[in-house]
């Protein structure tokens, strides 16, 4: 498998969305902003990450499994956007597993791995921490990585062993901790670990809503026509006008 193609992959892809080969980024608000792409948050069950479905007209729809949590939704998002620029196949369904499964899904963990933590921001946070703590890479400051990343615990420590920077018996270890004690108790909020609240486990954004609002400008369907998608679109805020409070402007 070439790495440095997946990760010359995922550069791209980062300056497509308008980002640095560098920083952490917000993949979850980003993808909203791609034309051709419907983000769709759904409950999946416990063996799916996620799936991605294009046309020939190069429209994507990517669901993701709104029941895991914070982290691992921006890895599998990141995943499914493999599929979506390097997959000549017109429809995947990845599985929760990280780094199994087919060749192409692993390059895919693999590209979503380099896209959410960059190689070379990746070894400057890992050398700064271990000056830190006389040269080691504690469960600390894994932690400190992950929420530097927003990225999974299981995701951290996929790609520390993916770039060499933990063994596979300190992956094993670590992978058997209450991570999310631990982010607290060290002053992180727990957010990264949850999954979306239950009323928010159902949602769409991006073109389909776009599209749907065009249609009913250009008057090519009525308004219970226009409702009616909202609510397939698991968007009955935007049909009945919920809202959690007014707009605020700062």
């Amino acid at each position: 498998m070439d790495l440095t193609d997946l990760m010359t992959k995922a550069e791209v892809v980062r300056k497509k969305m308008g980002e640095d080969c560098n920083s952490p980024i917000d993949i979850l608000t980003l993808v909203q902003n791609m034309d051709n792409l419907t983000l769709v948050y759904y409950p999946m069950g416990n063996n799916i990450s996620g799936m991605c479905i294009k046309d020939k007209d190069g429209n994507c729809t990517i669901a993701v499994n709104s029941l895991m949590t914070l982290g691992r939704q921006r890895f599998s998002l990141a995943h499914e956007l493999f599929h979506y620029y390097f997959d000549d196949n017109m429809m995947n369904i990845c599985s929760k597993e990280i780094g199994t499964g087919k060749e192409i899904e692993k390059k895919a963990d693999i590209f979503a791995s380099y896209l959410l933590m960059p190689r070379t921001a990746l070894y400057e946070n890992v050398e700064s921490l271990k000056q830190k703590s006389g040269g080691k890479l504690t469960l600390q400051a894994i932690i400190r990585i992950e929420q530097y990343f927003k990225v999974s615990h299981q995701t951290a420590l996929y790609q520390l062993l993916n770039c060499k920077f933990i063994t596979k018996s300190e992956f094993d270890k670590y992978m058997n901790i209450k991570v999310r004690r631990e982010a607290e108790l060290m002053g992180f909020t727990s957010d990264l670990y949850k999954p979306t609240i239950e009323d928010k486990q159902y949602c769409t954004y991006g073109k389909y809503l776009n599209q749907a609002k065009q249609m009913l400008d250009r008057g090519m369907i009525s308004d219970g026509k226009y409702d009616e998608l909202l609510m397939d679109a698991f968007r009955p805020d935007l049909v009945y006008g919920f809202e959690e409070g007014g707009d605020v402007i700062d």
